[in-house]
């Protein structure tokens, strides 16, 4: 089967890297950077093919003679990527946090006859898919909480964090309107607010706050209560809200001198830099998914925890496993044929299933990466 990651970033060549290992995957990866092309030709059985993605006709073309297609390109390029694949007719993966609504293309994924398994990586991703587990066996799911994040393992002065995957994306966390559920109805936050002190064993107190992570879920889970919070070491989002609310991630552009330049583009210049690991550092994720309900007529509550971190040995960030691993093996599901469907598929409907949780579960286990469950009487 010919496969096809679209993005060369840290993601992407973790996933390339590990489908890579299969005999039945002929693998390529593609991308604008011909540096981060030899980086993983170089050392992998892994073609190399040189486009530009953020031109929707070259992704149509470039798709044209693969059978899957996992697309792992920032959020602002993720929509019309997914776009330009489904008009080629392609299954896809893919794990980009673009802002619009999937289910815009639903028509045309099941025009074209193909799949398209969106927000597939660890959050959004593994999370839907465990939630839509959990909602498949209650009777009635009543509030599903998501605590994520990514974060350095040794905290530094001033920002106290460094990006696991796209700093476009980060900061596109910091400044999208959170979307959340409250008393049944869909309520819009401002990212960063409602924030929360939690204790993580083996890494001390978190600070948890909104942001727009939810996505698939505000349409298929019924619950009254639902939201996604991101982790990150205390004091981190007070001075990253300080800076939203000075004006410095604005995208309307301002008059300086005689340049005109747009604040997000200037502050997104010093923050980028700032947030790459330096070789030799390392990062871990965390996750706590909490779902409470109705099951057998007794009110219980469902929680997975999850944490890993960089692996040495692979040189591969936690983020990046946790992220990417999550999707090849959906890929491997979808391959496989073990996954039906046509149009838009949230990952929360393939949890519905306990075997292919099962097997997902059992893949990134076999991958170092494990979400410990948990039932309790409420």
């Amino acid at each position: 089967m010919k496969l096809l990651v679209l993005g060369a970033g840290r993601v992407g060549s973790a996933m390339a890297i590990d489908l890579a290992k299969e005999d039945w995957f002929d693998v390529a990866i593609v991308d604008n950077d011909p540096t981060a092309l030899d980086r993983l030709t170089s050392h992998h059985p892994i073609e190399g093919i040189h486009a530009d993605l953020a031109d929707p006709q070259q992704v149509e073309r470039t798709v044209r003679e693969a059978d899957l297609i996992i697309s792992a390109v920032p959020g602002f390029m993720g929509f019309e990527t997914l776009r330009a694949v489904l008009r080629a007719k392609k299954n896809v993966i893919d794990i980009s946090f673009f802002p619009e609504d999937p289910f815009e293309l639903d028509s045309l994924a099941k025009d074209a006859n193909v799949m398209a398994v969106v927000d597939c990586g660890v959050a959004p991703g593994m999370s839907n898919v465990l939630v839509g587990s959990v909602d498949a066996k209650l009777e009635r799911t009543e509030r599903v909480l998501i605590y994520v994040g990514g974060l350095p393992t040794v905290r530094s002065w001033p920002s106290e964090y460094k990006a696991g995957f796209s700093p476009i994306d980060v900061i596109e966390e910091y400044t999208r309107p959170a979307r959340l559920v409250s008393n049944g109805e869909i309520v819009v936050r401002s990212a960063l607010s409602e924030s929360e002190r939690i204790e993580f064993a083996g890494i001390g107190t978190l600070e948890a706050f909104n942001t727009d992570g939810l996505r698939t879920l505000i349409k298929t889970i019924d619950a009254p209560f639902m939201a996604e919070k991101t982790l990150r070491y205390p004091g981190h989002r007070e001075r990253i809200a300080l800076l939203r609310d000075f004006g410095f991630f604005d995208t309307t552009p301002i008059q300086v001198g005689v340049a005109s330049i747009r604040p997000i583009d200037f502050t997104s210049a010093l923050l980028i830099p700032q947030w790459k690991f330096l070789p030799g550092e390392t990062e871990l994720t965390v996750m706590k998914i909490l779902v409470d309900g109705v099951q057998d007529g007794r009110r219980v509550r469902y929680s997975y925890d999850m944490m890993d971190r960089y692996d040495p040995e692979t040189e591969t960030t936690s983020m990046a496993r946790t992220t990417g691993y999550a999707a090849t093996m959906v890929a491997r599901l979808v391959a496989e044929e073990r996954l039906d469907g046509r149009g838009i598929v949230p990952p929360e409907w393939i949890g519905r299933d306990p075997e292919h949780v099962r097997f997902l579960l059992q893949g990134l286990e076999q991958r170092g990466i494990r979400y410990v469950e948990s039932i309790s009487s409420l």
